[in-house]
Order: C-alpha cells, then sequence, then structure tokens
C-alpha cells in the first residue's frame, strides 16, 4: 500500500523545525533527509526512525518494527502529533548518524 501524500507532508511539517527536510519517493514510500542525512522512512502511513542510541534515550515508547519485508528494524514512532518530540527526535537521531559523504565528480 502506498502512502498518503497528505500524511507524508504532514509528517515532514512536523519535522521541519529539525533542519532542512527533504523526500525521495522510493517505490510508493519515502526515505526522508534531514540535512542531507538519511533519518527515517514513511511506509503505508507509518513513520519509521533509524535506530541509534541517543533516539532511543528521547523516544517514548520503544518500539521495533521492519517498515517492509527484508529491512532491518526501525523505531515506529505512534506519536507523530507532538512536535516538539519529533523535533527532538530527529535532531538527536541525525547528530548520530554519519554524515553524507561529498561525491567525488566523474569529469575529474
Amino acid at each position: 500500500m502506498a502512502c498518503n501524500p497528505d500524511f507524508v507532508q504532514y509528517v515532514i511539517d512536523q519535522c521541519s523545525d529539525a533542519g532542512e527536510i527533504a523526500v525521495k519517493k522510493m517505490m510508493g514510500d519515502y526515505c526522508v533527509y534531514c540535512d542531507g542525512v538519511l533519518f527515517c522512512l514513511i511506509c503505508d502511513n507509518n513513520f519509521y526512525v533509524k535506530v541509534t542510541e541517543p533516539g532511543r534515550a528521547v523516544l517514548k515508547e520503544v518500539i521495533l518494527r521492519s517498515p517492509y519485508d527484508g529491512a532491518k528494524d526501525y523505531f515506529f514512532i505512534s506519536d507523530v502529533d507532538d512536535r516538539e518530540y519529533m523535533m527532538s527526535l530527529v535532531k538527536v537521531t541525525i547528530m548520530a548518524l554519519p554524515k553524507p559523504k561529498a561525491m567525488k565528480n566523474p569529469l575529474k
């Protein structure tokens, strides 16, 4: 089942104070980036955040689920309505994840 665009936009809006949010649609679901760091997936109208220890420390409840068959577990976030909670979760998560590597120019 594909995601509802209104739900995706709502989640993006809830996270927007954490940094620059970008979204890429992937086979009906979405990869979400903050300041260039992939931190979550939105699959079947559910919000999944990459597992980090700082993220675990701010979670209201720890629920681990796979967003799709064959994927490793992510934190499943059931409360997407608390904007401050979402912002703090995103901030601590992206700080704990590796930063994207600069791409090399293939023409050089």
